[in-house]
């Protein structure tokens, strides 16, 4: 799959994560009602061309790092202090009848009323908890 922009970028495999964000700061950089976005290893993604960086602190407490085309100013992908081995993209960079739907939905606590969300998905008031880990820890 491959973003068409003067810059851009190539991944490789299915997401790890396909998520719906309905923070202010997502809506208003999106200009939508929220953020459709998907997450991949850093290994399994490519950028080509020049870009431009956007840093902020998320509504988590974390910084993160948005990368967009300098051109037309469509983002290319972010990345964060939370996890720093993932960057994500947004899905409507692609074909997006290959996605399927959110696994999981956050800042619902910022989400319009009125959107409906498939029955499967996961709901988090705010952020996504942290992963438990292997030993029972976070």
């Amino acid at each position: 799959m491959s973003l068409r922009l003067a810059s851009r970028h190539h991944t490789t495999g299915e997401p790890e994560r396909v998520y719906l964000c309905h923070c202010n700061a997502c809506r208003r950089r999106t200009g939508t009602a929220f953020h459709f976005g998907a997450t991949y290893p850093k290994e399994r993604v490519r950028i080509e061309g020049e870009r431009k960086i956007y840093e902020r602190e998320a509504d988590s407490g974390y910084r993160i790092r948005f990368h967009f085309c300098p051109n037309c100013g469509s983002t290319l992908y972010w990345e964060g202090d939370r996890n720093p081995e993932v960057c994500g993209v947004a899905v409507g960079a692609f074909d997006t009848s290959a996605f399927p739907p959110p696994s999981d939905s956050i800042w619902e606590e910022s989400m319009y009323p009125w959107l409906g969300l498939p029955a499967t998905t996961e709901h988090h008031h705010q952020g996504r908890p942290p992963a438990v880990s292997a030993k029972g820890g976070r």
